[in-house]
């Protein structure tokens, strides 16, 4: 098991890094948290499929949109698993797999707050970024854009967070 110690007091620092260190924070640990979803998610599809996940989907929701026959929630559930039902379920769990398990080490590594991480995820998180725009150009998604400029802003928190972390570990005690 990774123990991971976090210390949000920033020292003597004014009330704008608080703001960001906290921001740091709390974006590096939805980044972890989406890891662990996405390496789930990858290991259903691996057991089930893209079609069993797809079935699973369907039935799970089936008795919530007799209730609520209206609800977006449900058909964007059914939407997406519709979608992925007709991709390639070795590429899917690829994907999920390594890009969550690669999130779930960025962000336990950022926390504790190792120097060599700091280039290594801006430069991965940048990649992301730069592939989500690739996919935007070829086809708009509110989401995958919302997800983009999460991604872009973890970046720029990340090099924030470096430079700090340079600047206090060259002054002396």
């Amino acid at each position: 098991m990774v123990q991971v110690t976090v210390n949000i007091h920033t020292g003597k620092t004014g009330p704008k890094r608080r703001v960001l260190r906290i921001a740091f924070l709390a974006a590096v640990v939805v980044k972890g948290l989406d890891g662990v979803i996405e390496t789930l998610a990858g290991i259903a599809v691996a057991i089930l499929g893209t079609a069993g996940v797809y079935e699973l989907v369907i039935q799970f929701t089936a008795p919530e949109l007799d209730l609520h026959p209206a609800s977006k929630t449900i058909h964007l559930l059914r939407h997406g698993a519709s979608d992925l039902s007709h991709a390639s379920s070795r590429f899917v769990v690829i994907w999920l797999l390594v890009h969550g398990i690669l999130k779930l080490v960025l962000a336990v590594e950022l926390l504790r707050g190792r120097s060599w991480i700091f280039p290594a995820a801006a430069l991965i998180l940048s990649a992301f970024v730069a592939f989500m725009t690739y996919k935007l150009s070829v086809h708009f998604s509110g989401w995958l854009l919302a997800f983009a400029l999460f991604d872009l802003m973890t970046v720029i928190l990340v090099l924030n967070e470096w430079r700090s972390h340079r600047m206090s570990r060259a002054q002396p005690a």
